[in-house]
């Protein structure tokens, strides 16, 4: 067994005990009893005997009430194993430890023995080191846990007092409380500290005033030189200005001259593109002039072949019909030989019947067997086609209901959308911002007035809410067309984007759409041959803003001049597809669809379905009625449906039971033809044993049947003949047709050309405009911006020369120039600057020479002893200085790993709660809050059909709520490490199934945690399985 654990208790003249030895296993014990029988005292004596005080306990004021009623003293002896590899000097105190503490009226004192008895130590100190060496914390109620403290936890259900329990049992509370005592004392010290670097202030302040004094003196006659100096200097300052305008204005000829080659190179090569563009020009109005002929040849063989489509068709019809007649005369004659059959039947019927009896009675059993065999035919067949029919109807019911249940979803789905709507207009209503990106930008405007002033312009956006609309008819279009802008923001330089990115990361704001642009841009003017050519508005023409920038990107990023608007579907696809509009991007219609051509390709797209369209509208109101209305006729219609649905359900029944009801009368039906089937069978056969040859003349009839089967044979060949003619009739109608369709798709594919070649057409003609424009452009800017600025320039290059020569003969009688170049030439200073110098340096001069009384001597003496003395102390406060920074940065490094650990060791309780939860079937979890100091538990019932949490424990039966705490503590064991532990009473209010399962998990838990386990109960461990782990003890009963 590990080191730390107990072996033996002794008490004597302790609490309510004589005497009392108690010898404890290495695993678990269990010691039980009356209540009076002094189990708790147990408990307590250790408690004394490892230093805790009289109060802590909750048992008595002071140590000397332990004492026994009428005894002088209390005697308390723990024997501690010491064995193993964290043996506590194994060489001062062998294989056990004795720990004896003794109570008096008027004092106490512990003694430490070895294993045999002997003293070893007998100082409070010498016993914390063995506390702190095998980590027994009696205070941590995990370690003990007495009969007070788990009434009082168990009972317990306020967050803060768990909260406190946990934080004691981990030992956070105790690393707390150093480090805010150790945060205490830094910031004593700091201030200290402080103090005394504020004593030296003064002095620092007259060693500069002094240093200052020096240094004013000693500059005094190098203040006289200077002046002079810079009177040289300035001479020369001003030859060299105009030097430097000289050289200025030689480089801006020369620019204004390198400006001509390049303009006229413009000119020149713009002039060269127009006669390109010309003869490009003649060329594709060549093309177009031609494809309009092959138009119109193909106008004119598309008539041709409408024309043989027509006459193919029209044969076909008339051998369709031609085809019918035919087929209708050879029924009559197949008719009038079934006839003909029946008269011959019919006369030798009547010889059979003249000639000899019997075989009349046969021939009538024959002739009444068919007859009723042919009525049973018919039923049967009646009887399926009935089937038939109701089966259908089943079918077309079940299709109905089937239809009607996907109507329903589809206009609850609509109502859901209507409902979502809705809603998003109801939060535009009370803050119009929220329709441009939610709560998110909410928060993003909040950060980003937070950090206004990092912002070199504060960023412009939503753009949607800087946005007004000029009708609300055109709310929903222009939300489609530029709706993607509206919840982006404006800003005006790239560091900008950065700050609002990360603005746009406080608020938890992810892919915000940032637009870079120059808020000093004026609003664009769009000159009118850019615009669409139509009537029609677009998206520009339709919204106000009063901030240009937002227009101008509205046009930069989203084309808003080339959107085109229009009220209805049909009016949009002529627009977008048949007017072939000029500068025409896209058209919207009013109510969200978007229709654009691309070459030869023509595209419409619906309205997206969870779009958030009309966000721009400003009659809220009555779009939240509209909508509202609508709602409610859809629900009407579904109630409408859903009884029509109940109504073809009930139908549906009716109708398959009556299918089962045809069902088995077709059955017995066919059972029934069958036997009568057999029946004729057999009297046929009699009928053939007994036939004999009769004569009977049926010679004209069967010469007329003949006759007419030959005419039936001639009349099925000349049909034969007519369906080869019509079915070729119809491959060449089909044949006609598909030339007319390959036709059709080969014009499609023209007409597209002709429609490219107008469009490069127009291309050349604004390529062509564009380019004159440009040549103009630069011609006038040759005249005006080149040749003028260049003779101003020569003007003002001559007057500064003449210039230059006044300065340079003034600063030559001054002094030669090589004198200010040995005094490093006025580089870096304007005649300005050295007259400001000149002018200050002669008034601090005059300042200067009546100043001061003290001689420079005595000045630099002084300096030189203060400074002594301030060096000193700088450096001793330095030191002191590092020592606090350093101490504050471990401070702060064991403060991070504190709350770290805090974090994980909260998890770690969750997961153990619900380990030891999960053996009774419950599930919980364990909220946390440090800020708050409170700890919450909540379960959830294995029998609550719900699976509701339950967040107050005092709402659970006591041994529920007992059970829980039970597991709290169990997990707060596995989180704590400690040589042995102890608890008193720990299944009160426990039921007997409760105390089961607890004592169970206390049992497993204590042997696979491996440490020592002491409990004490005054209820029947009975149920405890035995084993070689476990010691059961038994106190003696009170006397009375």
């Amino acid at each position: 067994m590990a080191a730390g654990t107990i072996s033996r208790i002794r008490l004597e003249n302790f609490m309510c005990h004589s005497s009392l030895q108690i010898d404890l296993g290495d695993h678990v014990n269990f010691i039980t009893g009356q209540n009076g029988s002094g189990k708790s005292a147990i408990l307590t004596a250790l408690c004394v005997a490892f230093g805790c005080r009289a109060k802590t306990t909750q048992r008595a004021a002071s140590l000397k009430d332990f004492i026994k009623t009428g005894c002088s003293y209390a005697a308390i002896t723990v024997d501690i194993k010491n064995q193993g590899e964290d043996a506590f000097k194994p060489e001062l105190y062998g294989n056990l430890i004795i720990l004896e503490r003794r109570i008096n009226e008027s004092s106490s004192s512990t003694v430490l023995k070895d294993q045999h008895g002997r003293k070893v130590a007998h100082r409070k100190d010498d016993l914390i080191e063995i506390i702190e060496h095998f980590n027994i914390d009696v205070e941590n109620p995990c370690v003990i846990m007495s009969q007070d403290k788990s009434r009082e936890f168990l009972h317990s259900g306020n967050d803060k007092d768990k909260f406190k329990f946990f934080f004691k049992a981990t030992l956070l509370q105790h690393v707390n409380d150093l480090l805010g005592e150790i945060r205490v004392r830094l910031n004593s010290a700091d201030a200290l500290v402080e103090e005394l670097e504020k004593t030296i202030r003064p002095a620092l302040k007259e060693l500069d005033e002094i240093r200052e004094k020096i240094k004013n003196m000693e500059h005094i006659e190098e203040i006289t030189h200077e002046i002079e100096n810079l009177k040289k200097k300035l001479a020369w300052a001003w030859v060299y200005d105009v030097d430097k305008q000289i050289v200025e204005q030689t480089a801006k000829l020369e620019k204004l001259k390198e400006r001509i080659p390049a303009c006229q190179e413009r000119i020149d090569r713009n002039a060269a593109i127009i006669e390109e563009l010309k003869k490009e020009y003649i060329k594709k109005k060549e093309n177009v002039r031609s494809f309009v002929e092959k138009a119109q040849e193909a106008r004119r063989m598309k008539e041709q072949l409408e024309h043989e489509v027509n006459e193919a068709l029209k044969l076909k019809i008339e051998l369709e019909k031609e085809y019918t007649r035919g087929t209708q005369v050879l029924k009559k004659m197949n008719d009038r030989v079934k006839q003909l059959q029946l008269q011959i039947q019919d006369f030798k019927l009547q010889h059979m019947q003249e000639t000899q009896a019997e075989a009349s009675q046969i021939e009538d059993n024959i002739w009444q067997l068919q007859q009723e065999i042919d009525s049973a035919l018919r039923n049967v067949a009646s009887l399926k086609e009935n089937e038939k029919t109701e089966c259908e109807k089943l079918w077309g019911i079940k299709t109905s209901i089937g239809e009607i249940k996907k109507e329903i979803d589809e206009h609850n789905h609509k109502i859901y959308q209507l409902n979502s709507q809705i809603h998003n207009l109801q939060c535009c209503q009370r803050d119009k911002m929220i329709a441009f990106g939610g709560d998110r930008v909410r928060n993003l405007m909040a950060s980003i007035e937070r950090h206004r002033s990092r912002f070199q312009s504060p960023p412009i956006g939503p753009i949607g809410i800087n946005v007004q609309l000029a009708s609300d008819s055109w709310s929903v279009a222009v939300d489609y067309a530029v709706g993607r802008l509206l919840d982006a923001f404006i800003v005006s330089c790239h560091k900008d984007s950065l700050i609002l990115r990360e603005c746009a990361k406080e608020a938890n704001y992810r892919n915000v759409q940032i637009i870079i642009y120059d808020f000093a841009k004026p609003r664009l003017d769009i000159p009118n041959h850019l615009l669409p050519s139509t009537a029609h508005p677009t998206v520009l023409s339709v919204i106000h803003s009063d901030n240009p920038t937002v227009l101008n990107v509205l046009v930069d990023q989203g084309h808003a001049e080339r959107l085109v608007l229009v009220r209805d579907y049909e009016e949009g696809k002529s627009v977008a597809f048949d007017q072939r509009i000029r500068n025409l991007k896209d058209v919207y219609t009013s109510d969200g669809y978007r229709m654009f051509s691309r070459g030869s390709v023509q595209t419409i797209l619906p309205p997206h379905r969870k779009g958030r369209a009309g966000r721009l509208c400003t009659s809220l109101d009555e779009s939240i009625t509209e909508m509202k209305e609508e709602a409610t006729g859809i629900k009407q219609i579904i109630k409408e449906m859903t009884d029509r649905e109940k109504q073809l359900v009930h139908d549906g029944k009716t109708i398959e039971e009556g299918v089962r009801s045809l069902k088995r009368k077709r059955e017995e039906e066919e059972r029934q033809l069958e036997r009568k089937k057999v029946l004729l069978d057999d009297t046929k056969r009699i009928s053939a044993e007994n036939n004999y040859d009769t004569a009977v003349d049926t010679t004209e009839v069967q010469a007329e049947m003949t006759q007419v089967k030959g005419d039936i044979e001639k009349k099925e060949l000349v049909l034969q003949k007519l369906y080869l003619k019509l079915t070729e009739a119809s491959e060449e109608e089909d044949k006609r047709r598909a030339s007319y369709k390959n036709f059709i798709d080969s014009a499609y594919v023209d007409v597209g050309s002709i429609s490219d070649v107008e469009h490069e057409l127009q291309s050349v003609e604004e390529k062509l405009h564009d380019t004159q424009q440009e040549k103009a452009h630069y011609e006038h800017l040759m005249e005006k911006k080149v040749l003028d600025l260049i003779k101003i320039a020569e003007s003002e290059f001559t007057d500064l020369q003449q210039l230059r020569q006044e300065y340079f003969k003034k600063a030559s009688i001054i002094c030669p120039e090589s004198e200010v170049e040995a005094l490093g030439g006025v580089a870096g200073s304007t005649k300005e600057e050295l007259s400001a110098r000149i002018n200050k340096l002669k008034h601090r001069f005059q300042q200067e020479s009546r100043r001061y009384t003290e001689t420079i001597d005595e000045l630099r003496a002084l300096l030189d002893s203060k400074e002594g003395k301030i060096l000193k102390k700088q450096q001793m406060y330095a030191g002191f200085r590092e020592k606090l920074n350093s101490c504050q940065k471990a401070l702060d490094l064991r403060w991070t790993k504190f709350q770290r650990n805090a974090g994980l060791l909260k998890r770690q309780l969750t997961w153990l709660f619900n380990e030891h939860l999960g053996k009774k079937g419950f599930s919980g979890k364990i909220n946390v809050d440090y800020n708050k100091q409170v700890l919450s538990v909540e379960l959830t019932m294995p029998q609550d059909a719900s699976h509701d949490s339950v967040r107050d424990t005092r709402g659970l039966s006591g041994g529920e709520r007992s059970f829980s705490t039970l597991c709290f503590t169990l997990a707060l064991h596995g989180m704590i490490e400690a040589p042995f532990r102890a608890m008193d009473e720990f299944d009160v209010f426990m039921d007997a199934v409760s105390r089961k399962i607890s004592l169970d998990t206390l049992v497993d838990f204590a042997v696979a945690q491996g440490s020592q386990w002491i409990f004490i109960t005054p209820h029947d461990i009975s149920m405890v399985k035995p084993g070689d782990r476990i010691k059961k003890q038994q106190m003696a009963a009170p006397r009375g």
